[in-house]
């Protein structure tokens, strides 16, 4: 199995996964200095190698039957030309190279903003693996509760300021743990094969329940800010005329759709059906949250102190 994207969030969950199943498990990764040592910690191979450079991509695919495909643009990054360009590049090097399952992940309802630039870059990737001729999996996730740990409960732990919205969108959040585990039953399961699947946690919340969560778990209240979603909209419009702020504008077109008062969810029936698993293996936001919480206040009794936890992950 080749993993792109390995070193991020939701890569190196997947790698891990794999390895614990048993899977021989190669990271495209990018030259640097001290290239992900901890996947090779782990047990996986590394082999250098750049999106935005299609010529340094084959190598990575000799001998490989699977591919999972987590990479996306940082910010600092430009996106058209890693979420799309070296997409499209990535992908016609695994069909040369007879891949026999590309797993691709995408973003919920992408298809309906494509106003969006990402959400519009991923609709077309999508499109694009279709027509490749390979056998393949798009996985379309809706969130995930690791940001929600930096975004709001170390906030309320530390007495600062949380941004939120004044709409009522809501979003199934999944463990990218989950996640793995979801691309794993879908990479061996014939079921899965040439379908798109959302994947979505078991219950949708909106941004003002997950601050609610946080200050019940953490006993403390929350410092909430709240931007209007009009205040998002006439920002995007300004930014968008000047070239030097375009990533600004792609960012909070994005911010905008996430407040619109949709909701990011699916009923995963079927899809658990696909995979072979079952809900109940399927952690939830407060289960998570719980663990967190419980970890964290122990920890800061134990010290004293106050919480400096920013990157405190489960």
């Amino acid at each position: 199995m080749l993993v792109i994207g390995a070193t991020g969030t939701l890569g190196r969950q997947v790698v891990r996964r794999a390895l614990d199943e048993g899977y021989d498990v190669r990271c495209l990764v990018r030259p640097r200095m001290n290239p992900a040592d901890f996947l090779r910690d782990w047990g996986a191979t590394t082999v250098s190698g750049d999106l935005s450079k299609p010529e340094t991509l084959p190598a990575a695919f000799v001998g490989v039957h699977v591919v999972v495909d987590a990479s996306t643009a940082r910010p600092e990054e430009d996106t058209y030309g890693i979420d799309w360009k070296a997409k499209v590049a990535t992908i016609q090097t695994a069909a040369s190279m007879g891949i026999q399952r590309y797993v691709f992940y995408s973003i919920d309802k992408c298809e309906q903003h494509k106003e969006v630039p990402l959400m519009n870059m991923k609709f077309a990737v999508e499109e694009y693996l279709k027509a490749s001729g390979m056998n393949y999996t798009v996985l379309r996730l809706c969130g995930f509760m690791q940001p929600l740990i930096s975004g709001y409960a170390v906030p309320v732990l530390e007495e600062q300021t949380v941004w939120g919205t004044d709409d009522d969108t809501k979003t199934a959040y999944l463990d990218t743990q989950d996640v793995a585990k979801m691309t794993l039953a879908a990479c061996r399961r014939e079921e899965a094969a040439n379908k798109t699947l959302t994947l979505a946690g078991p219950k949708a919340y909106s941004v003002n329940e997950v601050i609610a969560m946080c200050e019940r778990m953490g006993g403390a209240d929350a410092n909430v800010n709240k931007v209007p979603v009009l205040v998002l909209k006439a920002t995007r419009a300004l930014t968008r005329f000047f070239q030097w702020t375009s990533p600004a504008a792609d960012r909070l077109a994005f911010a905008e759709v996430l407040a619109s008062g949709i909701k990011f969810d699916a009923d995963m029936k079927e899809t658990y059906e696909i995979l072979g698993m079952d809900e109940s293996d399927t952690t939830t936001l407060e289960e998570y949250m719980e663990e967190y919480f419980s970890k964290i206040l122990k920890k800061l009794k134990e010290v004293g102190g106050q919480s400096r936890q920013k990157d405190f992950y489960l």
